[in-house]
């Protein structure tokens, strides 16, 4: 499929491409051209669609609690790493 954008760099995606994966699209920048990605709605429900029933129990604020925990284990220890070093 071909497009051209507007005078203001719109480009009009048609109906049936719409209904089919929606109308909130990421771009992404490549080397040698542009990509269209559908984002869901519900981030979540698109991850649970990807990654299958790995998430299937889990509510968004655990994971993201989750997700803050890890981050938060990983600082500590990079901090621990820097002392290690520095004492040596």
């Amino acid at each position: 499929m071909s497009k051209t954008t507007d005078e203001r760099g719109r480009i009009y995606l048609p109906k049936d491409v719409r209904e089919r994966f929606g109308d909130q699209y990421r771009i992404v920048e490549l080397p040698s051209h542009v990509a269209l990605f559908p984002v869901d709605e519900d981030p979540l429900d698109g991850l649970r669609a990807a990654v299958g029933d790995a998430f299937t129990e889990t509510e968004a604020d655990e994971l993201k609690s989750d997700a803050r925990e890890a981050i938060s284990q990983e600082a500590q220890a990079e901090v621990d790493n820097r002392s290690q070093n520095t004492e040596e």
